[in-house]
C-alpha cells in the first residue's frame, strides 16, 4: 500500500514498531512506496516527539533496546565484511577481549588468539565448542537484550585480566563519542578498553553519524575503527583528524 500522506505514514510507522519491535528504513520505504529519505525524516520527527528511537538502519520503539537477534539481522552482509577485516586487523594478538556486539560475534570463527576474554554468551558458546585455547568467560547478571553478562561480578573479572587488544562495538559512532543503549554494557566496554593495550572498534557504515541515547565514551578510546564504504565521509575525516586509524572495507 502506498502511504503518500505524512500523517498516515507516521501512524503506520508507529503501528509497525509496536507489532514488530524494529523497522528498517529501507524495508519500510519499499513497503510504503516512498523514498528512504522520506522515511528517515518521518522517523526523525517521531523521535523528536519522543515516540520512537532511531538506531542504525532504522528505528525501535522509544526506550526499548533492540534485541540481539534483530540487531544481528540488520545489515548482515556489511557486518560480515567488517568482521573479516577486524579479524585480520588483530591477527597475531595473543590475548583479546570481545564485547557483546553482533559484529564482534561474527568474528568468532576467524579468531586464532591463544586466549579470548568475553562476557558475550554467543561468543562463549561458539568458542567453547569450536576452537582450542584458553577462554575466560566473565559471568554475572544476564541481560537478554544483549545476550551477555554484566554488572559487578562481570566487571570484577574483567578488571583482573589484561589483553593485547579489545574489540568493541557501538550502536552509533560520531566524531567525538561511542554511543549505545545499555548502561551496564557500556560499563563493560569501558573496562575492556582500560585493560587493553589497543582498542579496535567495529561499526558497519550505517552506525557512523547515527543516533543513540547513551554516551559510552569519547571516541579517542579507540585506536582503530573498522567500517564499510557506506560510512559518512565527514565522520571518517573527523575521526582521522583526532588521530584514529579508520579502515574502510569495500
Amino acid at each position: 500500500m502506498r502511504y503518500t500522506g505524512a500523517p498516515a505514514r507516521r501512524v503506520e510507522l508507529e503501528r509497525l514498531l509496536a507489532s514488530e519491535g524494529y523497522v528498517s528504513s529501507a524495508d519500510v520505504a519499499a513497503r510504503m512506496g516512498v523514498s528512504e529519505m522520506t522515511i528517515r525524516r518521518d522517523l526523525q520527527l517521531l523521535e523528536s516527539e519522543g515516540r520512537v528511537r532511531r538506531v542504525a538502519g532504522g528505528a525501535a520503539p522509544a526506550g526499548v533496546g533492540l534485541p540481539f537477534e534483530r540487531r544481528d539481522a540488520v545489515d548482515g552482509s556489511f557486518k560480515r565484511l567488517v568482521a573479516e577485516a577486524a579479524a585480520a586487523e588483530i591477527a597475531g594478538c595473543r590475548t583479546i577481549a570481545l564485547d557483546a556486539g553482533t559484529t564482534v560475534a561474527a568474528m568468532t570463527p576467524l579468531l586464532r588468539a591463544e586466549t579470548v576474554v568475553t562476557h558475550s554468551l554467543p561468543v562463549i558458546t561458539a568458542l567453547a565448542s569450536r576452537r582450542p585455547g584458553a577462554l575466560v568467560a566473565a559471568g554475572g547478571h544476564y541481560q537478554a537484550d544483549t545476550r551477555a553478562f554484566a554488572g559487578p561480578l562481570a566487571e570484577a573479572t574483567l578488571r583482573n585480566v589484561h589483553t593485547d587488544v579489545a574489540v568493541l562495538s557501538a550502536t552509533a559512532l560520531t566524531a567525538d563519542a561511542l554511543w549505545g543503549t545499555n548502561a551496564l554494557d557500556a560499563a563493560i566496554k569501558r573496562i575492556m578498553a582500560a585493560q587493553a593495550e589497543r582498542v579496535v572498534v567495529v561499526a558497519d557504515g550505517a552506525k557512523l553519524g547515527a543516533v543513540a541515547p547513551l554516551r559510552i565514551s569519547d571516541s579517542a578510546i579507540a585506536n582503530v575503527v573498522v567500517t564499510d564504504a557506506r560510512a559518512d565521509a565527514e565522520v571518517v575525516a573527523a575521526l582521522r583528524g583526532r588521530g584514529l586509524i579508520v579502515r574502510i572495507v569495500a
